[in-house]
């Protein structure tokens, strides 16, 4: 594949992902909410239980202080709450208030269709196989490590 061949793909890629994200957020103005707020509310949520700050960062590939004030924000808007870990009281955990998870199920319906209309030119077996593809190339994928 030449040079021009990848970044073609690479340029389409980023194009579909930026008309999922623009799309969702369209839906989700009312709320109110940031790119990244919504990505932090998801991988809260994802923990299936109180999650570290540090983890927090970790899964958004953020800095610590990064996190601490995407955090803030949620938690003034009564979608998180913070508590101290019992095994490590230095450490503070975060989990999803019923709020919260209200605008997480939010979040992911709106994604989801915004994703559907966006792939709706797709079959049904091309999805598969473009799910297949893309989780293959996402789990090669690091971008603080270097591997883009």
């Amino acid at each position: 594949m030449s040079d021009e061949e990848a970044g073609q793909i690479a340029d389409l890629l980023m194009h579909v992902t930026r008309l999922i994200r623009v799309s969702s957020q369209v839906e989700l103005a009312p709320v109110g909410l940031t790119h990244a707020q919504s990505h932090a509310l998801r991988a809260i949520s994802r923990a299936n239980g109180p999650i570290r700050m540090a983890e927090i960062a970790a899964r958004l590939d953020i800095v610590p202080r990064a996190a601490t004030d995407v955090v803030d924000s949620l938690e003034k808007a009564g979608f998180v709450r913070r508590h101290a870990d019992a095994a490590d009281r230095r450490a503070i955990l975060v989990s999803l208030t019923a709020k919260g998870t209200r605008l997480r199920e939010q979040i992911a319906a709106a994604r989801a269709r915004s994703a559907d209309s966006v792939l709706s030119a797709l079959t049904t077996d091309e999805r598969r196989q473009l799910h297949k593809l893309l989780s293959a190339i996402g789990g090669n994928c690091h971008p603080r490590r270097g591997t883009l």
